[in-house]
């Protein structure tokens, strides 16, 4: 530590996080976590229990003068056999809004996953520091977002200056559930996966429960929905269930209505907008489940194949095509009876041409180019005028395709308000 500074230790308390739902006391300090413990005591998987813990959204919120920060955080990072190291998680340091400065943790816990195996094995490791400093004088809004594919246990927060929490703003709350397409997969860092650049172009609070292989229709993820406050909602569907092979259309078509009916249990009235997957073209029109190609990750490339049959849709597996046609259909005859319930067609965010131009590099994920243009994109069609999330937006202008880098949206009606 540098002694330059007055050092101040704040409690790292649930007041100074925001994306999170829960916060677990550990043994060297807290761990955030995006689905409650009463949710995470209901099925014991490990690749939930690793998504849901890694901190995609979350952020620590403070005001303060200070001019230098100081962050004791205890990591868990990835390494999976036969592959290059992964490159530690980014800590994206935010003041004003703006963002000011990038660092990362080393050392660590090391989570050794060999896919071949299907085994992980985990080794306690270092807690880490990343600090700050050079941060302009007087009062000013901090944020520091968590990695977003890094579970990250925070260990001690020091400031050369008290902390406060910082003020109700008065911005909407996002609530957004979906795949690792939501978590972040390939995105940069934690305030460039798509939800996280949503919601700065729409000026909105993002709580991101986007988890990696764990969009699964779980009622235990659909009450964490309902009991979050929130003055709009998301649900991304679809992807997961087909690469997990998880269910038939006779089982699905029911746990989607399932769903959105315990969301609106506690969320009666608000824009509840239901997106269909993104194109996928391994998976448009083959079962699942999907598979890892082992061929070329040795080079550090991990590609996925579909291993379904097509002619098992006959026999009621399911494709994305078959899911995109359903929940088209679902939200159609649910929106009769509520006029606050939207579908988007997830090819409207990433389709045929943005395949031909920005494909999938494992041939499941997008990468950080594509997380940018799908984050404009869900802007542009959820928060525009006409949009399911109209007039929710706190931007100072109003979101006109000149506030966007790309414009080949298709504009599609969304289905919803009397459709």
């Amino acid at each position: 530590m540098n002694t330059e500074h007055h050092w101040i230790t704040t409690p790292l308390t649930a007041v100074l996080l925001r994306g999170a739902l829960d916060l677990e006391h550990t043994a060297h300090g807290v761990l955030p976590h995006r689905l409650p413990a009463r949710a995470r005591a209901q099925y014991m998987d490990g690749q939930l229990a690793m998504a849901e813990s890694q901190p995609s959204g979350v952020r620590l919120v403070f005001r303060t003068r200070a001019t230098a920060i100081e962050l004791d955080a205890l990591p868990t990072k990835r390494v999976y056999v036969g592959a290059p190291p992964r490159p530690d998680g980014v800590y994206d340091l935010l003041v004003d809004g703006r963002l000011a400065g990038r660092a990362a943790v080393g050392g660590g816990n090391t989570l050794t996953i060999d896919m071949a195996a299907g085994t992980a094995e985990q080794q306690p490791g270092p807690v880490g520091t990343l600090r700050f400093s050079g941060l302009p004088d007087g009062v000013k809004d901090i944020e520091i977002w968590l990695p977003h594919n890094e579970t990250t246990e925070l260990v001690a927060l020091r400031t050369d200056a008290p902390v406060e929490p910082a003020p109700d703003r008065g911005r909407k709350v996002w609530l957004h559930h979906g795949s690792s397409i939501s978590h972040g997969s390939d995105a940069a860092t934690p305030t460039s996966t798509w939800p996280a650049l949503a919601a700065t172009l729409a000026g909105v609070e993002l709580i991101n429960l986007g988890m990696g292989g764990s969009a699964l229709l779980d009622p235990f993820t659909a009450r964490a929905l309902r009991d979050t406050p929130a003055d709009l909602i998301s649900v991304k569907i679809g992807i997961n269930v087909v690469n997990a092979d998880l269910m038939r259309l006779r089982a699905f078509v029911p746990a989607v209505h399932g769903f959105l009916d315990t969301i609106r249990e506690g969320h009666p009235a608000i824009p509840l907008l239901v997106v269909s997957p993104l194109l996928c073209p391994i998976h448009e029109d083959t079962p699942g489940p999907s598979a890892p190609d082992f061929s070329a990750l040795s080079a550090g490339q991990l590609r996925f194949r579909a291993t379904g049959d097509p002619a098992e849709r006959a026999h009621g597996k399911l494709t994305l095509g078959v899911i995109r046609d359903e929940l088209s259909r679902i939200v159609q005859q649910r929106a009769a009876e509520d006029p606050n319930l939207y579908y988007l067609d997830g090819r409207d965010l990433y389709g045929e041409a943005d395949s031909a131009e920005l494909p999938l590099p494992d041939q499941l994920h997008p990468d950080a180019a594509t997380h940018r243009r799908i984050g404009e994109r869900f802007t542009q069609l959820a928060f525009r005028a006409d949009g399911p999330f109209a007039g929710h937006s706190l931007t100072q202008h109003s979101l006109t395709d000149r506030d966007f880098t790309d414009h080949s949206l298709t504009d599609r009606d969304f289905t919803g308000r009397g459709a």
